[in-house]
């Protein structure tokens, strides 16, 4: 596997996608590449991380834009007002990971679609990248294979490269949540008044959340700064949490999460954590003892 291409990115959209918030990199065209490429900030003359291109998506209406702000992260100003009228193609991005040191590289003038990595710079990306486990087989074909019509440079390395993982999002089988690993902060009991009403509390462990995150009872006193959820969906979520009602403020993913995991009364919703400021929520089955006596009672 070869990281033989990159893609300049203007802020903030690459710190949107180095923080997790953007899994849908907007374009005026679509691209026939699909696997790992480089993430390089416009300006700088750096490569800053690695992303997996899944695929392209169709031309985007006004309202789709909207409907999918998410996944792009483009204010709906900047929408309706036609500022990126052109951009409306979704690159989308998977297994977003940080380099820990930025690769300074030589940029030629001209305008380019993808940058083309030199033989050297592209194998050290590959080495680094296959120090981390889970990482998806590429088709070496659809990998390195020629872009039609698109335009590339050459680029030369200077640096050595060092790659942090960027925690991958959990595969959704039917019915229930993939596992993933972390630091638990909190378990909570599902309830009938939660399955109706869309919503949990996690004010029982709010103290294992960055104090930075807790905010006030309404948005005007949310939080310097969001949590992103990661309930096994499509997309993650970027919310604060209200510490007057012990929730995350931002719950209309929650019933989503209840169907998609088949939640039951009695059923545990388990909060963990990998990273900072991002939180994994997954539904732990009841015991069979305790939802025989859930039927007793009810009975």
């Amino acid at each position: 596997m070869k990281v033989s291409r990159g893609l300049v990115i203007d802020a903030p959209w690459i710190g949107h996608i180095l923080e997790g918030r953007k899994d849908w990199e907007m374009r005026s065209q679509p691209t026939s590449h699909r696997g790992w490429f480089g993430l390089i900030r416009k300006g700088s003359g750096q490569v800053v991380g690695l992303a997996n291109l899944l695929d392209c998506g169709k031309s985007l209406s006004t309202s789709e834009m909207i409907e999918t702000q998410e996944h792009h992260r483009i204010p709906e100003a900047m929408i309706r007002n036609g500022d990126v009228s052109k951009w409306v193609i979704p690159w989308k991005l998977e297994d977003v990971r940080r380099l820990e040191q930025p690769i300074p590289y030589e940029h030629k003038s001209g305008a380019v679609t993808w940058v083309l990595f030199s033989d050297e710079v592209a194998v050290r990306l590959a080495n680094a990248l296959e120090g981390f486990p889970h990482i998806p087989e590429i088709n070496a074909a659809q990998a390195t294979r020629q872009i039609a019509n698109e335009l590339v440079t050459s680029t030369s390395d200077r640096a050595a490269v060092e790659v942090q993982p960027y925690p991958r999002k959990p595969k959704v089988p039917s019915g229930s949540l993939t596992e993933v690993p972390g630091r638990v902060l909190g378990r909570t009991t599902v309830t009938g008044g939660n399955l109706r009403n869309d919503h949990f509390y996690i004010r029982e462990f709010l103290d294992r959340f960055p104090a930075d995150t807790i905010g006030g009872s309404n948005k005007s006193a949310a939080a310097p700064r969001e949590i992103t959820i990661d309930w096994g969906g499509p997309s993650l979520v970027m919310t604060d949490i209200d510490r007057t009602k012990g929730m995350f403020r931002k719950r209309g993913w929650v019933g989503k999460f209840f169907e998609a995991s088949a939640a039951s009364e009695g059923d545990a919703i388990v909060v963990t954590s990998r990273a900072p400021y991002r939180v994994h929520v997954r539904i732990e089955r009841r015991p069979k003892s305790t939802a025989s006596e859930l039927r007793n009672k009810a009975s």
